[in-house]
Parts: structure tokens; C-alpha cells; sequence
């Protein structure tokens, strides 16, 4: 059963040292509803353990091309399934960093809904983290995941969260954002993704602002560098 990270955490774990040649790395997997607040999670990993140890795969990358021609297509499709996500192709490159080799990423473009062809190198580190709301859904993914931390935080939340990111980050309007949240990203949730949470180690409620379960994961983090 998961850890609620909701009152207590360890503040105390054993210091790693820099990572020896050879070992596996720690595969991390921060998941949780659109504007849930993994971002902010993924961020305090990374403060934890030095961007030099860390790489960082965001789920969002890859999501499959989108042949659309109209705006009924467009809003036809179905972006918060899990079969809008290439998941052959992320587990391939979860699985090229724990063997040591480099991964080129895709770059997405969020406005038309392509990718753009172009690529960014990922080197391997000792800590592999992903993020994504579906990452604990594909059983060949969560395979790979040597720990898994779920961000709950409440819709309404998530929602002004996703309003704000969308319209300000990717060129969609008010109108729009509310018309895809009611036709697949809530039902999509509550059929995916907030049945995941299962799945986790540790359950963070409210994600960055969760300053406790913070330190509790970052200490976690430190504890299994020290042990791989």
C-alpha cells in the first residue's frame, strides 16, 4: 500500500557519493492529474539529488503525431488516453538510460499538435526521472520504476492550473480548454488516472505546496542512490 506523505517525514538519509561506473541507475516516476502539481515535485528531486545526477524525461514528449485538416477533427481526438501516448517508444528510452546509453528525445509542438521533427539529447545519470499523468498506467512502464510518488491534488486546483498553463504557455483559449477538460480530461481521469494512484509507493497531497512530503521523498531519493 502506498505512504500518504501527509504530517511526518524523515529528515535524516545517508549521503550519497558521486556514482560509480556501471551501476544501474534509479528510475523515478512522478505522476498525477493534469495541474496536479508534479512539476514542482519533479523540481524539489532535483534540487535534491544535483542536476548533474538527473535525467529528465517528460511523458508529454511523447505524444503521437495528430493528422488533423479541421478544428472538428482536432477536437475530436482524444489527447488524455493512454493510446495518445507513444509508450513503445518512452519505454525503449527509459530502458536505453538504465543501460548507460543516451536518448534522443522528441520535441512536441503543443500549438499544432506535431511533433517538429527536431530532438534533444538525454544523457544517462544516476537518476532517471520521468513525469507524466499516465506514467503508472502501462504495466511495461511501471515495470521500469523503482519508485513511484502520485501528486492528489483536488480538481478544482487542477483545473485554475491547467487554465493558466494552457492559455498563457499554449496559445489555446478559455472557451477551448474548458470544452477538452469536460470531453476527455476529466472522464480520462477519472477512468486512468486517478485509478493509478494504486500503483504508488507515495501519495503527495498537494504537490509543491506539500513542503513534508517533500523532504520525505528527496530523503527517499538519497536512500536509494546510497543503496544501488
Amino acid at each position: 500500500m502506498p505512504t500518504s506523505a501527509r504530517s511526518s517525514a524523515q529528515s535524516s538519509a545517508p549521503e550519497s557519493g558521486p556514482r560509480t561506473q556501471g551501476r544501474a541507475p534509479v528510475v523515478l516516476g512522478v505522476a498525477g492529474g493534469t495541474g496536479s502539481g508534479k512539476t514542482s515535485v519533479a523540481r524539489a528531486i532535483l534540487r535534491a539529488v544535483g542536476r548533474e545526477r538527473l535525467a529528465f524525461l517528460a511523458q508529454d514528449s511523447y505524444y503521437r503525431h495528430v493528422e488533423w485538416t479541421s478544428e472538428a477533427q482536432l477536437h475530436a481526438y482524444n489527447f488524455d488516453h493512454p493510446a495518445a501516448v507513444d509508450t513503445p517508444l518512452l519505454v525503449s528510452h527509459v530502458a536505453a538510460l538504465r543501460r548507460g546509453e543516451a536518448v534522443d528525445v522528441p520535441v512536441y509542438d503543443f500549438v499544432r499538435h506535431r511533433r517538429t521533427g527536431e530532438t534533444h539529447r538525454v544523457e544517462p545519470r544516476a537518476v532517471v526521472l520521468l513525469e507524466g499523468i499516465l506514467l503508472f498506467v502501462e504495466p511495461e512502464l511501471r515495470e521500469l520504476l523503482d519508485f513511484k510518488i502520485y501528486v492528489d491534488t483536488d480538481a478544482d486546483v487542477r483545473l485554475i492550473r491547467r487554465l493558466h498553463r494552457d492559455i498563457a504557455e499554449r496559445g489555446r483559449t478559455l472557451e477551448d480548454v474548458m470544452r477538452q477538460y469536460l470531453a476527455t480530461v476529466r472522464p480520462m481521469h477519472l477512468e486512468f488516472v486517478e485509478p493509478s494512484k494504486r500503483w504508488a509507493d507515495v501519495i503527495v497531497p498537494e504537490g509543491g505546496e506539500n513542503r513534508v512530503a517533500l523532504a520525505m521523498v528527496a530523503a527517499r531519493v538519497e536512500q536509494l542512490l546510497a543503496a544501488g
